[in-house]
């Protein structure tokens, strides 16, 4: 048999102060049934009475996902092996009693959705997210950890995790519950990529892409060498990379149709799934970039609304526009830097940020700190029940990237820039691991901007407000045009339908919109338009394409089993869309060219 292969040799940077300690074995009997049966032993425990409890929440979402459904065949065992009984005491809580130092809990969990927010365990590999699989001990949250993955034989898996090795292969360490809940584990046959980038100081900083996808060898290198390069163009935005805690940071990855699509970072490592094939192009990079500026923006930069995680409930934060929404704007902006997107390709990024603050009924109604409120109910959640999501909220990730567009776009026509904003921000908050709230944020606009009264009514209006931005002339500034994108086109709402005898309308209407206006909903059936009889979207199109806004046509639809009639007053189709000025066939003045530059050109040097 092969010796297993394990990463992070580099000694963790910590100090163990607890007798107590806390040891997970895991191993895998039943592994082509998904299963993992884990033992947890706690000793030297100064308690007689210890909670053992499931996650109900995970780092880097923020909603409840419940894990302890997932756990079955909870038996406990003293020193001696001794069965001793086990209380439960909630849904995924149980007690026990009369302990004298050590207690062994085992359990067998249940794992076959491999992303980065639950676990997947298969015969061909395993996919840990902790929460979604660790049982831990309420009254220990800060004793070290040991954890030992008992692979089945034989095998040549490979272990990759940000958790410290030790003199065992399959053996690692964390020093508390904290950060053994935020290093997700891959083990099984991975490909592994090494480079070094050279930091501020000019010392190298160590990275890895662990990844489990078919491909050739060849191709996961090159693979590797175009997200060394999105690593290059972050570290510009900040001016250094963080200092990893064990030396070094991992991508684990698994690119293949076997997992379910997610990016979730970690403080020293982020797990990535993409269920399709694996062909190493550039279209596979987005959540790469996204999830790598988080190293800074979200694990270290962070909100005091997240700190420290609680693992037992959701977990509200005001702060998601700038943490994850200004995230999403510099992980599309990277991509465009280091010369993965074109300039076209960006064109129509910005055009979707744009129409996403200001055609959205969600940003018209609430401002980015409510929608960050709200992740608690729509980030990963789970409802069975019909919301009205589209006409009350819009996700603080497109939302806070597009503020951070006008952000950006307002710091440069004043001879400033978001990317020294964030810089500051990481001075002042990040580097010290100084946890922030909304007002700080504030603050430091104040100061880097030299201007208090600039960064209030930016903050008043468009943070803590929902005003309406005029990105045109901001735009324009780098010879970028914001047009109409269906100039005079008849428009009645975007609406999904499903066709049939008419057309089902499967969507919420919204707000503001001329079916919304006319009264329809969803489960509405829209049966003739105009007196014409529709049962297919491109009927009701061509209808469309014959009239202009303002033009009120006669409206038949089916309401539960009543036929019913409206009248629908057509409006302008209100989406936007960026376009360069070469593609207008307008002139870019040198000033606009320098300006384009200074924006979007690498950083890298």
């Amino acid at each position: 048999m092969k010796k297993l292969a394990a990463l992070f040799a580099a000694p963790m940077l910590c100090s163990y102060a607890f007798a107590q300690t806390i040891r997970y074995d895991v191993s895998f009997p039943n592994i082509v049934h998904h299963e993992a049966h884990i033992a947890v032993s706690v000793s030297e425990a100064p308690q007689k009475e210890l909670l053992f409890r499931m996650s109900r929440s995970s780092p880097g979402r923020y909603a409840t996902h419940e894990y302890g459904k997932n756990i079955y065949d909870v038996v406990a065992f003293d020193k001696s092996g001794k069965s001793v009984p086990v209380q439960r005491v909630d849904g995924d809580v149980y007690k026990i009693v009369g302990i004298n130092g050590f207690v062994k809990v085992e359990y067998n969990l249940y794992a076959n959705h491999a992303d980065g927010t639950y676990a997947g365990i298969d015969a061909s590999s395993v996919h840990l997210n902790m929460p979604a699989a660790f049982m831990w001990v309420k009254e220990l949250e800060k004793a070290p950890i040991t954890v030992a993955f008992n692979l089945p034989k034989p095998n040549s898996w490979t272990i990759a995790t940000q958790l410290k090795t030790t003199g065992e292969a399959n053996v690692f360490t964390a020093p508390d519950l904290q950060y053994f809940m935020d290093s997700p584990t891959k083990i099984g046959k991975l490909t592994v990529k090494e480079w070094t980038v050279p930091n501020a100081d000019n010392k190298p900083s160590q990275f890895r892409l662990a990844l489990e996808a078919k491909g050739s060898d060849s191709l996961a290198t090159a693979f590797a060498g175009k997200i060394k390069r999105i690593t290059e163009e972050a570290r510009m935005v900040f001016g250094e990379f963080p200092v990893f805690d064990n030396g070094s940071y991992t991508f684990l990855a698994s690119i293949n149709p076997y997992v379910k699509g997610d990016g979730m970072e970690h403080r020293n490592s982020t797990m990535i799934a993409l269920p399709v094939a694996f062909d190493g192009s550039d279209n596979l990079l987005g959540v790469f970039s996204h999830e790598f500026f988080h190293t800074w923006n979200v694990e270290r930069i962070r909100p005091k609304t997240l700190e420290p995680f609680n693992f037992e409930k959701s977990n509200m934060s005001f702060e998601l526009w700038f943490a994850e929404g200004f995230t999403q704007y510099y992980g599309d902006l990277l991509l465009e830097r280091a010369g993965f997107d074109s300039l076209e390709e960006y064109c129509r990024t910005l055009t979707s940020l744009i129409n996403t603050k200001e055609n959205t009924a969600g940003a018209k109604r609430i401002s980015p700190v409510q929608a960050s409120s709200n992740a608690v109910f729509v980030d990963a959640g789970v409802a069975i029940d019909k919301t009205n999501y589209p006409n009350i909220y819009t996700s603080y990730y497109p939302y806070g990237a597009a503020v951070a567009l006008a952000l950006d776009l307002q710091l440069r026509s004043k001879g400033l820039n978001l990317d020294d904003f964030m810089k500051a921000v990481w001075t002042k908050h990040g580097k010290p691991e100084i946890a922030y709230n909304v007002a700080d944020l504030q603050v430091v606009l104040e100061s880097y901007a030299k201007d208090k009264a600039f960064a209030q009514q930016f903050f008043a209006k468009y943070i803590n407000g929902h005003e309406s931005l005029d990105y045109a002339p901001l735009l324009a500034n780098a010879g970028l045009l914001l047009k109409k994108q269906f100039e005079g086109q008849a428009w009645i709402g975007d609406i999904r339908y499903k066709e049939g005898a008419g057309l089902m309308i499967t969507s919420n209407t919204v707000i503001g919109s001329p079916l919304y206006k006319a009264g329809l909903d969803i489960d509405d059936e829209i049966l003739k338009v105009d007196g014409k009889s529709i049962s297919k979207n491109d009927e009701l199109v061509s209808i469309l394409k014959t009239h202009k806004s303002g033009d009120q046509l006669a409206l038949e639809y089916k309401h539960r089993e009543e036929q019913k009639t409206a009248m629908l007053e057509l409006m302008e189709n209100p989406r936007l869309q960026v376009v360069t000025y070469e593609e207008a066939g307008k002139t870019v003045s040198a000033g606009m060219q320098a300006f384009r530059k200074a924006w979007l050109e690498s950083k890298w040097k």
